[in-house]
């Protein structure tokens, strides 16, 4: 019998979860055995997993779960170097060079263990089957205004936090842009046309904030992009891989420009193609601003778990996108899974 291990998230302010109660009794009623771990921080109850007939785990007890078992999370595990023998389905972040990743995929190898990344999860036609763009541009771009706002004040942006959903969020925001008495500023949006690039043109036109909105078709020139640094706020949407231009880099820190925040949504400091090098970590929630120029300002935010500021909204729709993938678990060996295989194999060589 197929067998799908939940497992708490252990990354700081991460309380998302990528199968509610609804879809766990849809995966028992097909013959899947579920089990889930209890959690000290994720956003949906625990109670709701039991009433829909999993089998409960401690907390963080994954490890020594049966070796058959395939363990699902979100983000990161700890990085403590052991071997991985189980199959996981988690975002690994270790395909596109970054080079924290080649330290999980040789923990892969030395278990005999499987990545089956959700960031590498694709139909026939390569689209990704889920995906939490859409809430990672709403939330990027809430906490690049909020930086602007700080700006106004002289501030750089105060800590983040977990909203019960949207509508706490933007009363929140609209709040802190009336405080400032500026005109709203005018922003950019790099990947309109996509998930990311929608959540975020979403948000900043809700607080009246004037948008550009660009796709492939504006950025296939590969730059220079001086239309950017005449924007206040540039939101990358864009995930970095092969290719990617160049949007910002180092010498805008010095040119004259209107630009003084950046939200990169994508988030990937640790990859040779990243499209923003202008900073090289990512943010946390407790330090959302990474201020890289002063005389005008620039502050840079890198939030790599934005979602996880409104998790519930955010892991009902991503457990909904989900949830057809997981009901084919009974057959890695083709459809989205025998695919997201073959891409581990092909990584794991040169491991």
């Amino acid at each position: 019998m197929t067998h799908l291990w939940v497992r708490a998230e252990q990354r700081p302010n991460e309380e998302r979860v990528g199968l509610t109660p609804q879809g766990a009794a849809a995966l028992i009623a097909a013959g899947i055995r579920v089990t889930v771990e209890e959690s000290s921080v994720r956003a949906i109850a625990i109670d709701g997993y039991k009433n829909a007939g999993c089998e409960i785990a401690p907390e963080n007890s994954w490890p020594e779960a049966p070796l058959d078992a395939i363990i699902f999370g979100l983000k990161e595990l700890p990085e403590d170097g052991t071997p991985l023998p189980h199959r996981h389905i988690m975002f690994g972040h270790a395909y596109k060079g970054q080079h924290s990743g080649r330290a999980l995929l040789a923990r892969f190898k030395a278990g005999g263990g499987t990545l089956y990344d959700l960031e590498y999860l694709v139909d026939e036609d390569g689209r990704r089957v889920a995906a939490f763009g859409y809430w990672a541009g709403y939330a990027g771009a809430a906490v690049t205004l909020k930086a602007w706002a700080a700006q106004q004040r002289g501030q750089l942006c105060p800590p983040v936090g977990v909203y019960p959903g949207k509508e706490a969020m933007n009363a929140e925001l609209l709040a802190e842009l009336d405080a400032t008495g500026a005109n709203r500023p005018n922003a950019i949006v790099i990947g309109a046309l996509g998930r990311v690039g929608t959540g975020a043109a979403d948000i900043c036109e809700a607080m009246g904030v004037p948008v550009t909105k660009w796709d492939m078709a504006e950025t296939a020139s590969g730059g220079p992009f001086p239309e950017i640094l005449n924007h206040d706020l540039f939101l990358n949407c864009i995930f970095a891989r092969p290719g990617t231009p160049v949007f910002v880099p180092r010498d805008a820190l010095t040119a004259l420009r209107k630009l003084t925040a950046i939200g990169d949504v994508a988030c990937d400091p640790d990859s040779d193609y990243n499209p923003v090098p202008i900073y090289d970590h990512a943010t946390t929630w407790d330090a959302p601003a990474l201020r890289v120029a002063d005389n005008p300002v620039m502050d840079v935010i890198a939030i790599d778990n934005l979602p996880s500021m409104l998790p519930v909204e955010s892991s009902e729709d991503y457990a909904a996108q989900l949830l057809p993938s997981l009901l084919a678990l009974t057959d890695l060996n083709s459809g989205v899974w025998g695919r997201a295989d073959a891409i581990y194999k092909t990584q794991i060589e040169g491991i």
